[in-house]
């Protein structure tokens, strides 16, 4: 049997506030986190090899429908991620391109030797 009493608007309110006060931690929480992976270099590498890896900066089409679907979750992911760049840390989007650059540039990535 639930506790829940319609009649308690008290209580209802008390609820909701509990619910956007965790809400809003949260969201805190994740845009700190977020934050701190975009500060430092290593944090950067990884959110572009994540960013490609999801194939944001090509083309998802296939000529079989479920091999694109497939495709298209991978890319909405990295959509998702690119947005939250843009959000919280849009100063550094232009530092991790040019880092990207420059380490292709250097030789340092294993598919430039090839």
């Amino acid at each position: 049997m639930s506790n829940y009493d319609p009649f308690d608007i008290r209580g209802q309110e008390e609820a909701s506030e509990d619910k956007d006060l965790r809400s809003r931690m949260t969201r805190e929480t994740e845009e700190a986190d977020f934050k701190w992976l975009m500060g430092s270099k290593r944090g950067r590498r990884i959110v572009w090899r994540l960013l490609e890896q999801s194939g944001v900066f090509r083309s998802s089409f296939s000529t079989t429908a479920m091999q694109m679907a497939f495709n298209e979750g991978y890319r909405n992911l990295g959509n998702r991620m690119l947005a939250l760049i843009h959000q919280h840390s849009p100063e550094l989007y232009p530092i991790m391109l040019k880092e990207q650059i420059n380490g292709r540039n250097d030789g340092s990535d294993s598919r430039s030797n090839q």
